[in-house]
């Protein structure tokens, strides 16, 4: 079993909405920094959010800033992200993990996490 599951993937049209869970079993997401990435075929995996364990300060990616929340839920241990204006470009598989160390989001470096889960894949095509 794998420690985290992606859900709420889907195909939506261009301007559309979609909110993503990443709820874990075996460990408590509350503890850790937890990030959002996305893969997309023949790219590398990119960090779209994170949100810190401590103050919840959140980072978010330039490319969508504005339009993608991210929040958390610590009493059903689920880590959520709207996102909202999806654009073609949003086209990808979105992950969740937990940074090994440290309880702020202070790197994007996806090597830096762990607990990854199989992903969800979202598809913004009309």
């Amino acid at each position: 079993q794998l420690p985290v599951v992606e859900s709420g993937g889907g195909l939506v049209q261009p301007g559309g909405s979609l909110r993503l869970s990443c709820t874990a079993s075996g460990f408590t997401l509350a503890y850790y920094a937890i990030g959002w990435f996305r893969q997309a075929p023949g790219k590398e995996r990119e960090q779209v959010s994170c949100i810190s364990s401590s103050d919840r300060t959140t980072n978010y990616a330039d490319s969508v800033k504005g339009r993608f929340t991210i929040s958390r839920d610590n009493a059903n241990n689920t880590v959520y992200l709207q996102m909202n204006s999806l654009k073609p470009e949003d086209t990808a598989v979105y992950y969740c993990a937990n940074l090994r160390s440290g309880y702020m989001c202070w790197t994007a470096d996806p090597a830096l996490y762990e607990n990854w889960g199989q992903g969800t894949q979202v598809t913004v095509s009309s």
